[in-house]
C-alpha cells in the first residue's frame, strides 16, 4: 500500500497509508491529512489512488501545492515525490510502483510519458496540457469505478519497432501513458470492463494513434490481445498474459 511521509523542517511527523480513494490534505482538523499551519489553505489538496497509482490535485490553495519546486494542479505520483505544502513536505512512498518502474527499463526510454520528469524536453504549456489532460482521465477513472476489484487480467505491451524492438512492459497500472509530447499521445486505461486505448493529445500529427492500422476516434477504443497499436511511429503488441 502506498504512503505519505509528513515532515516538518527534515523531522517526520507521521505516516498516512493511502487507503481511501480520496482523501484531504489541508488545515482544518477533518481532513485525512492535518497539517495544522496558516501556510495550509483549509482545503488545500486532495489525493486520489486508482489501484497501485495516485494523484494529487490542488483545491485552488492560496499558497500553491509544490512537487520539485515547481507549482502544480494535477500530477501523476511516482514513488519518491516530495509534494511540499507551506514548509511541510509528504513524501510519497509506493513500493509496487518502485518495483515496475525497474521492470520498465528500456521500455521507459522509448515510450512511457512521465509528463512531470525532470529534464523532459517539454515544452512549459505542453507539459501542463498533458498534465490536465491525464489528470481528467484518472477523475473520470475513479468516477466509472475502476478501483474496484473485479476487472480484466493482466496484460503487457511490446514494442513491435524502434532500436528497442522486442522490449516488453507489463501494464500493473490503471494508466500508462505512451507517445511524443507535442507529436502525438495516447494512454492505456484497465476498467472493470477490459483495457481501452484513450487519444491524450494529437500535437502535430495528422492522424491520431492507430490500432491495427486503424485510426481510432476520440471515444475510447476496446483493446483485444494482439493488437497492435501505433503511437508516435512506433509499434507495439497489446497481449492479455
Amino acid at each position: 500500500m502506498a504512503k505519505l511521509v509528513l515532515s516538518f523542517n527534515g523531522d517526520v511527523i507521521r505516516d498516512y497509508d493511502l487507503d481511501q480513494e480520496t482523501m484531504t490534505i489541508g488545515r482544518k482538523p477533518d481532513n485525512d491529512i492535518h497539517i495544522d499551519n496558516l501556510a495550509v489553505s483549509g482545503r488545500h489538496a486532495k489525493i486520489l489512488t486508482i489501484l497501485n497509482d495516485s494523484f494529487i490535485e490542488d483545491l485552488n490553495s492560496t499558497n500553491g501545492t509544490y512537487i520539485g519546486g515547481e507549482k502544480i494542479t494535477k500530477h501523476a505520483l511516482k514513488n519518491g515525490d516530495i509534494i511540499a505544502i507551506g514548509k511541510h513536505e509528504l513524501k510519497y512512498e509506493n513500493a509496487a510502483q518502485a518495483g515496475a518502474d525497474d521492470e520498465e527499463g528500456e521500455f521507459e526510454k522509448t515510450m512511457i510519458i512521465r509528463p512531470d520528469a525532470a529534464g523532459m524536453p517539454v515544452e512549459e504549456e505542453a507539459d501542463k496540457k498533458l498534465e490536465k489532460s491525464i489528470g481528467k482521465i484518472a477523475s473520470d477513472l475513479a468516477s466509472a469505478g475502476a478501483s474496484g476489484s473485479s476487472g480484466p487480467g493482466p496484460a503487457s505491451l511490446k514494442l513491435l519497432s524502434g532500436t528497442n524492438s522486442g522490449k516488453a512492459l507489463k501494464l500493473t497500472k490503471i494508466l500508462t501513458t505512451l507517445g511524443k509530447p507535442g507529436v502525438q499521445v495516447a494512454a492505456i486505461t484497465r476498467r472493470p470492463t477490459g483495457y481501452f486505448l484513450i487519444v491524450v493529445d494529437s500535437g502535430s500529427s495528422a492522424t491520431n494513434p492507430m490500432v491495427n492500422d486503424e485510426e481510432v476516434g476520440k471515444q475510447a477504443h476496446p483493446l483485444k490481445s494482439e493488437d497492435v497499436i501505433e503511437v508516435a511511429g512506433v509499434k507495439m503488441g497489446f497481449y492479455l498474459d
